[in-house]
């Protein structure tokens, strides 16, 4: 019993640092991830846009894969969902998927 009350207070201490803004994303969509990017005392976005291929965890520890293709060559690149470095997630297609990593 003691494990699940310390496992529900962990939860309960993580919601602050869930973002509620989500839009829902699925294996497939290509998606839009706005990053932020810090160069000396500058802040600015910059976009990277690809294709959702994986999805893995859940609350604060959840991950996203998204790959695109740039001079013919394939870039993965792994956001954390809650990160507060990415500003924001933009669904541009939706796709269906058959088989998810």
């Amino acid at each position: 019993m003691a494990r699940t009350n310390a496992v529900a207070i962990i939860e309960d201490l993580n919601k602050a640092a869930l973002k509620s803004d989500l839009p829902k994303m699925d294996i497939g969509d290509t998606i839009n991830v706005h990053c932020r990017i810090v160069e000396g005392e500058k802040e600015r976005i910059q976009i990277f846009q690809g294709v959702l291929i994986a999805r893995s965890g859940r609350g604060i520890n959840e991950m996203i894969i998204v790959r695109r293709i740039v001079d013919d060559m394939g870039v993965e690149r792994y956001f954390p969902v809650n990160s507060p470095r990415v500003a924001k997630y933009e669904v541009i297609r939706k796709a269906d998927a058959r088989i998810a990593a």
